[in-house]
């Protein structure tokens, strides 16, 4: 596996550029790449270096100037990943996570359905029945950036962004799935809503999805979303229970 570009940082990062558009094939370079420059970092093999963070294209390592330079650590980078083969599929852990479609939930849904000359439940069906992988984390602690939709779901943003969109929500643009942990403000068009936590600094790893992760939603009645809702205010609700698989 080879880097397109390196771009440094200021004296103390380094940016590697794996794709030129976000997608599948950019998510399987940058996510090889991360788990690989991790690898070496514990392993002591690219000493000075202090913690690597991957984006939707890039991967960009942190070091430390005064124990190693940007060159030293290029070349280093370009021996540990040329022998790398990497997988067209994700290999993280596979999700299967129950969302709402339903009335307040999916404030967009009737809307879009006008807007797409389609019935709310075709809608639906096509953002349940495909498999997202995490391309990656950010906006919001855990929020994940998740891909591809199909086609007839690619929809530009909302012109007019809401001010507060709820917690939970599950929302779509520009080809992405997202769902937002926290109440923010927020221009994606939502289609439903997700109880499940997926951000807690208790846990040991704070945010419940990762890059590299495949995430299935799974329809569910307000009834349903009212329980689990109840089940994490009691805290007796183990988020890991939707876990379904890990990928080799």
């Amino acid at each position: 596996m080879q880097y397109l570009k390196a771009r440094a940082l200021a004296d103390s990062a380094i940016t590697f550029d794996f794709a030129r558009a976000v997608g599948a094939e950019a998510s399987a370079l940058v996510h090889a790449a991360q788990l690989y420059l991790k690898q070496a970092m514990a392993e002591g093999n690219l000493p000075g270096a202090t913690e690597v963070m991957q984006a939707f294209c890039s991967v960009t390592l942190h070091y430390d100037c005064l124990a190693t330079t940007q060159a030293t650590l290029i070349a280093q980078v370009e021996a540990l990943l040329a022998d790398v083969i990497v997988s067209a599929r994700p290999n993280g852990r596979v999700w299967d996570l129950p969302c709402c479609y339903a009335g307040d939930f999916a404030p967009d849904m009737d809307s879009l359905a006008q807007r797409l000359a389609v019935d709310p439940a075709e809608i639906v069906a096509q953002h349940s029945q495909t498999a997202l992988v995490v391309y990656a984390l950010g906006f919001l602690p855990g929020l994940p950036f998740m891909g591809d939709l199909p086609r007839s779901l690619a929809l530009p943003r909302r012109t007019e962004p809401r001010t507060q969109v709820p917690a939970g929500s599950v929302a779509i643009a520009n080809g992405l799935c997202v769902i937002y942990p926290w109440v923010s403000p927020g221009g994606w068009h939502i289609l439903g809503n997700c109880p499940i936590p997926l951000f807690d600094v208790e846990r040991e790893a704070p945010a419940l999805l990762a890059a590299g992760d495949a995430v299935r939603f799974r329809a569910i009645d307000a009834d349903e979303h009212r329980d689990l809702v109840g089940q994490v205010r009691l805290g007796s609700l183990d988020p890991s229970m939707f876990m379904k698989a890990v990928q080799p």
